[in-house]
């Protein structure tokens, strides 16, 4: 399997996984219907866990582009290599998220509540404040970014990486700094399912709530190059 395909298998995976949960739980006539956060935060530790199982013998399983321009930053792998990952990470989140959709196509037809359809796609504020929620996605990802890095090789793949790790730290950002933005920590999980949501024929679906959705964008990519640089530092 190629770098980007597994990139693109493996971000399929991941927002598969992880937005399907949250379909379950926020659409109507599930059986999941309103199971809660704690249900959210382990279903994006498994996704996450399934993602990086599948692609890390291949690509080191970044999944992320915050994770990718952190690998950048610290010269671990070249530009172009980012690039490529990062378009095969957008490119998997759109057909994760379109997956999910189609998995759960008759509960977005009885679901009346439009925040909630756009919700099982893309995140959004607890309490809209863009700079506080910029900070939130930027803090929650340098945890991420930082961990991560730590638990890699030397050689800098996350192939050296077993997948229950990061996906127990996953389910503890889900559990700690969620609350607020819903934690995207990943531009790629936000974006390309956002895309999605204004494509698809969604009844009675409301905006994509654009004027929102630079925040999961610049604030992962903050978080994942101050981690990055401080990373670097430290080892010096």
């Amino acid at each position: 399997m190629s770098p980007f395909i597994a990139e693109l298998i493996g971000t399929t995976l991941l927002v598969l996984l992880g937005n399907g949960v949250v379909c379950n739980i926020v659409l109507k006539k599930t059986f999941g219907h309103q199971s809660g956060w704690i249900v959210v935060a382990f279903g994006w530790g498994i996704a996450v866990f399934v993602g990086v199982l599948v692609a890390s013998p291949h690509s080191g399983a970044h999944l992320n582009p915050a994770v990718s321009v952190a690998m950048a930053v610290l010269g671990r792998i070249t530009i172009e290599t980012m690039g490529l990952y990062i378009l095969a990470q957008l490119l998997g989140a759109m057909i994760g998220t379109t997956l999910a959709y189609l998995a759960y196509k008759d509960h977005f037809a009885v679901t009346d509540d439009r925040d909630a359809k756009l919700g099982a796609f893309a995140t959004g504020p607890a309490i809209n404040n863009p700079i506080s929620n910029l900070m939130t996605e930027a803090i929650g990802t340098f945890v991420l970014v930082f961990a991560v890095l730590h638990m890699v090789s030397p050689e800098y793949k996350l192939g050296a990486l077993d997948a229950l790790p990061v996906a127990l730290l996953v389910l503890g950002l889900g559990l700690s700094l969620g609350g607020s933005t819903g934690y995207a920590i990943n531009p790629a999980r936000d974006l390309g399912p956002r895309i999605m949501h204004a494509l698809l024929p969604i009844p009675d679906k409301r905006d994509s709530n654009w004027a929102y959705s630079w925040v999961p964008i610049l604030g992962p990519i903050i978080g994942g190059v101050v981690a990055a640089l401080l990373f670097g530092y430290l080892k010096g």
